[in-house]
């Protein structure tokens, strides 16, 4: 029963994994081939291993320890530290990566969109929700940093270097310091 519920999972992987380089290719215009993307990119890299690492996290506490060092030989690799509490949802893509963080209790919808440099952090200690739970669809420019258990609504955009530290309605385009609502579109 274990083996066949492993077995299936794994499967699972594998078709996540194949929809994160379809993500890839549709979201990087400077994507040329699924192939490259799969050897070459960090951000690829550094989902794939959160999700065995998520895995290992949530189905079998025992094996956390190897959860954590598996996260940090995958932050070592590609300067992208996701903690294995973290929950990302499907054909997530993280554009550059470099210098990226999402913290344990963080959720992130389907689709979402992340350059370098973003962090998804929280703001209190303890053992609770405590960091941000992103919609779907949503995309998050360059060094923006998203802080606290605040929720960001499905197709909003967050511009490079936002500082966010309350919830965003859906549809919403946010930018600056501290971040406020702006019309239009950003620049990632």
């Amino acid at each position: 029963m274990a083996a066949r519920s492993l077995r299936e999972h794994l499967q699972m992987i594998r078709e996540r994994m194949s929809e994160d380089l379809d993500a890839a290719m549709r979201e990087d215009p400077a994507a040329t081939s699924r192939f490259l993307v799969a050897i070459s990119y960090q951000g690829v890299h550094a989902i794939w291993s959160h999700r065995i690492a998520h895995y290992l996290w949530t189905r079998w506490p025992v094996l956390r320890p190897v959860a954590r060092l598996l996260s940090q030989a995958s932050r070592h690799h590609t300067g992208i530290e996701i903690h294995p509490g973290a929950t990302i949802g499907r054909r997530f893509f993280i554009d550059h990566g470099m210098g990226v963080v999402i913290g344990e209790t963080a959720i992130v919808g389907d689709d979402v969109l992340m350059y370098h440099q973003v962090t998804l952090g929280g703001r209190a200690r303890g053992r609770f929700k405590r960091h941000p739970t992103v919609g779907d669809r949503v995309l998050i420019g360059a060094g923006a940093k998203v802080i606290g258990d605040i929720t960001i609504g499905d197709d909003a955009k967050i511009g490079a270097n936002a500082l966010v530290v309350k919830d965003v309605k859906p549809g919403a385009v946010i930018v600056g310091v501290p971040s406020v609502v702006h019309s239009g579109d950003v620049i990632a």
